[in-house]
């Protein structure tokens, strides 16, 4: 059965989704693309029809508004992020409503031989009857985090229209680059002016989030010797070949993406670019521990020095650049915002459930900078890839709590 917020939501997703929003860890400027700004002008437009107030978009990329208080009480902020990941393709997204799921195999009209179903994605599994959104195939659907904005929207519009409603202040965000980790502006902070906050960038109903990977990135800048091939004995030192030793040289078996799980931290190797004179190989390391993290960047700087002892002639250096931490670590000294949305997740039937995340959000940096901010759930599943989808109903579910969160805190 279809909620009130239902086609609102279809609507909105498949509205935003169609836009592409891709980041570019590689680009200098912020944000990162200036097809992010397409989506953001469009929430502009709409806020602003919807009669939000103190709208605009800042010089760094970000959309803010005002759903003004109806009641005391204090200013909550609402986060979402514009941009999708830069891992999949996400050009040309067409957004397809599968309606009324019959529990089988989703297809994909773009890629035939593509099949979603709950063997591939359990949580399909008691999905019958409702309406699932997908892309056709060959693109990623970008309900991470499209779904957290359009939930924050359709929130905002119902509390605009519904005065009745008792709430104090909600202030809306949507961010760009929070795929790539440049999400959080140091002005976004104080330009929110938020005492406390929530991103919509989670996964199943029910989940609530305030802990994430602490998060560092690393490039690793090879520079060999470069010679003529053809008289190159005794010359040259291929830049190429020790990059590889490096890369061959840290963890393959353990301490890796594809070899962790639950709360074990791992080094991954993004990208390897250059040539036999230059090589540059781009890291992340992710632990939820800040001492773990520590030791991941200790063995990648020892490893480095240890191929760099096999030849002197080349030169090697290490950058390790701080990302994000655990927000658990400044939450769990008050966690009055996690007590607040675990009681209106329970307002609206469902069981709260806490899980560390093998990642992070803007409320990791947003939390480390002032704004305590857990994550709550939007209903996406196997995000960052051809099969993404999403649960109009589940949407209709973060919906629901996001109202519950607007009168629980002033009651």
């Amino acid at each position: 059965m279809r909620s009130d917020f239902d086609e609102e939501l279809e609507g909105r997703l498949v509205r935003y989704a169609a836009i592409d929003t891709q980041s570019d860890a590689a680009s200098p400027d912020q944000p990162s693309t200036a097809i992010q700004l397409d989506l953001s002008r469009l929430l502009v437009e709409e806020l602003e029809q919807m009669g939000a107030q103190d709208v605009v978009l800042t010089d760094y990329g970000v959309v803010l508004a005002t759903v003004p208080g109806t009641a005391p009480g204090p200013v909550m902020g609402w986060c979402a992020h514009v941009d999708t990941a830069p891992q999949y393709n996400a050009t040309g997204v067409k957004p397809v409503v599968h309606r009324r799921y019959n529990g089988g195999d989703i297809s994909f009209a773009d890629a035939p031989d593509l099949k979603l179903n709950p063997e591939v994605s359990p949580h399909l599994a008691g999905k019958e009857g409702e309406d699932i959104i997908t892309a056709s195939g060959l693109t990623l659907l970008g309900g991470d985090d499209k779904a957290g904005v359009a939930i924050a929207m359709t929130a905002a519009r119902h509390l605009l229209e519904n005065p009745d409603i008792p709430h104090g202040p909600i202030r809306l965000a949507f961010t760009p680059d929070e795929e790539i980790g440049r999400g959080v502006d140091p002005r976004l902070p104080a330009d929110l002016g938020a005492d406390f906050a929530y991103t919509f960038d989670g996964g199943k109903p029910g989940e609530i989030e305030y802990e994430t990977f602490s998060a560092d990135g690393a490039k690793v800048t090879v520079t060999g010797v470069s010679a003529h091939p053809g008289f190159a004995r005794g010359k040259m030192v291929n830049a190429l070949h020790l990059a590889s030793k490096i890369v061959m040289t840290l963890p393959h078996v353990t301490m890796t993406p594809e070899t962790t799980e639950g709360t074990e931290g791992f080094l991954h190797v993004v990208e390897m670019q250059g040539g036999s004179s230059e090589a540059v190989i781009t890291l992340i390391l992710r632990d939820f521990e800040r001492a773990g993290l520590e030791a991941k960047g200790a063995l990648l700087r020892q490893v480095c020095d240890a191929v760099a002892a096999t030849e002197p002639r080349a030169r090697i250096t290490c950058e390790i650049t701080p990302q994000y931490r655990n927000m658990r670590y400044w939450l769990e000294k008050d966690m009055t915002p996690v007590d607040l949305v675990r009681a209106a997740v329970a307002d609206v039937g469902l069981t709260p459930v806490s899980v560390p995340i093998r990642g992070g959000t803007d409320g990791s940096r947003l939390t480390e900078m002032g704004v305590p901010c857990p994550n709550v759930f939007t209903g996406m599943q196997e995000i960052h890839g051809p099969l993404e989808w999403i649960s109009v109903q589940d949407m209709a579910l973060a919906t629901r709590v996001a109202i519950a969160l607007a009168r629980r805190a002033v009651t």
